[in-house]
């Protein structure tokens, strides 16, 4: 059984499971995990790690339309090493301040590989917040920002050398989109974040919405560190939308309000589709690109 399968299968005990984050009153809150071995590739600091695991909570705030306002991390280690530890409070820290909240500790624990699991809140506002299942026909497919870096990222970290490594670095720390969020919230009709890939991300939306999605190729904007990596146009694609791990917001947006939205979004918005009615014809599939079937691949715990 893989997360997704885990999560359906808890999805009659657990109502308020299955969105970015789960909603108490006004109060969003979600928590995430991450471990060395899946997460962290050879090179990665501790600085970075701090800034990515605390920034993968605040992304799912910010796929909710929600202000974030704290975070917590659990920092586990086989050995505490001062310098280590004090470098991902720094990026924890810093990546909270980017988003005008703030960190306010954690716990510290011993563990075989490092490790550390985060949690982030946020508050809705008058908006609401924007869940995965609101996709009407006809709205506007959007995301936010590039698409790639993370895959870009793990190309530079297995080349090794220290330029490289540095600049993998540099584009593992994503700043969460917050701020897009918050200007979606009450015009976007279904939002979530990108952390298993576009193409399943597109999937996961279509799934909770009840519609199809049909999805333009050349539309979709690609990190610039994509080029630098890839080996042809097949295998760009391929790093933007299955790889993973980008962070950015995919949302279903009414065809009427794109425009305004688009200009209002700090991090640029892309329109890459459009939402169908979903079909019961089996050989027609829910999500296609380009009109041919767009694999349901991406990054997800359990898959082997």
């Amino acid at each position: 059984m893989n997360e997704r399968d885990a999560l359906r299968a808890l999805a009659a005990d657990l109502p308020h499971a299955g969105d970015d984050a789960a909603v108490l009153d006004e109060t969003v809150i979600t928590t995430d995990m991450l471990h060395e071995r899946t997460d962290f590739p050879p090179g990665t600091t501790r600085y970075t790690a701090g800034w990515r695991a605390v920034g993968a909570s605040l992304s799912d705030v910010a796929a909710m339309g929600a202000a974030a306002r704290a975070a917590v991390a659990v920092y586990a280690d086989a050995a505490f090493d001062p310098e280590d530890l004090d470098r991902f409070v720094a990026g924890a820290v810093d990546v909270c301040e980017a988003v005008d909240a703030e960190y306010v500790g954690g716990d510290l624990d011993e563990h075989v590989e490092f490790t550390t699991a985060t949690t982030a809140v946020g508050r809705v506002t008058d908006a609401g917040p924007v869940t995965r299942d609101g996709a009407r026909p006809g709205d506007a497919l959007c995301v936010t920002g590039e698409w790639g870096r993370s895959a870009a990222a793990l190309r530079l970290f297995e080349r090794g050398d220290g330029e490289s490594i540095e600049r993998a670095n540099e584009l593992f720390r994503f700043t969460p989109r917050v701020a897009d969020g918050l200007t979606l919230a009450g015009t976007a009709t279904a939002m979530m974040d990108s952390s298993d890939g576009l193409a399943r991300s597109c999937h996961q939306l279509a799934e909770a919405s009840g519609v199809g999605i049909e999805l333009e190729r050349e539309a979709v904007p690609v990190h610039p560190a994509v080029d630098e990596v890839a080996d042809g146009e097949d295998e760009r694609f391929e790093l933007a939308a299955h790889f993973g791990e980008d962070f950015e917001l995919l949302c279903a947006v009414p065809e009427a309000e794109v425009s305004a939205v688009s200009e209002a979004c700090p991090a640029g918005l892309t329109r890459v589709g459009t939402v169908r009615e979903a079909t019961d014809d089996e050989e027609r599939p829910r999500v296609i690109a380009d009109g041919d079937p767009l694999p349901d691949r991406g990054f997800t715990h359990g898959d082997g």
